[in-house]
């Protein structure tokens, strides 16, 4: 099913008709970490701004764009990103896919995903009544 994936869905990469848009309309401007590719259109638009688009590489999931790639896309700043890194900090963790509903999400204890079980009180609560 992959060329027909390719025409008709967009959530797990671009269709046919972005790419051949992209490569017609747009100019490439940079490729990240990930592979994802950036764009910027040839001409600007009625506003006078250039219009400014992702390609990604895989599955479109947003958390997927870096920061500095996100502030161009937004017009926080004109010049590429290459100009505005900062150098990478010893703790900086490397990027790790949205988990939400799948397997890998975070299930705290009591979730019922886990059974259910929660623990048990421990008596310590008092309930606020007006009186006292």
């Amino acid at each position: 099913m992959g060329i027909l994936s390719k025409i008709f869905t967009w959530w797990d990469g671009a269709t046919i008709g972005t790419s051949l848009w992209s490569s017609r309309n747009g100019e490439h401007v940079g490729t990240d970490a990930q592979g994802n590719t950036y764009y910027r259109s040839k001409k600007p638009d009625a506003r006078g701004r250039e219009r400014r688009w992702i390609m990604y590489n895989g599955a479109n999931d947003a958390s997927r764009v870096p920061s500095e790639w996100h502030g161009w896309l937004h017009h926080s700043y004109d010049d590429l990103p290459e100009s505005h890194l900062a150098p990478p900090k010893i703790w900086e963790a490397d990027y790790t896919p949205n988990a939400t509903g799948t397997v890998q999400a975070y299930r705290p204890a009591g979730a019922l995903e886990r059974g259910g079980k929660r623990a048990a009180a421990t008596g310590d609560y008092d309930a606020w009544t007006p009186d006292a």
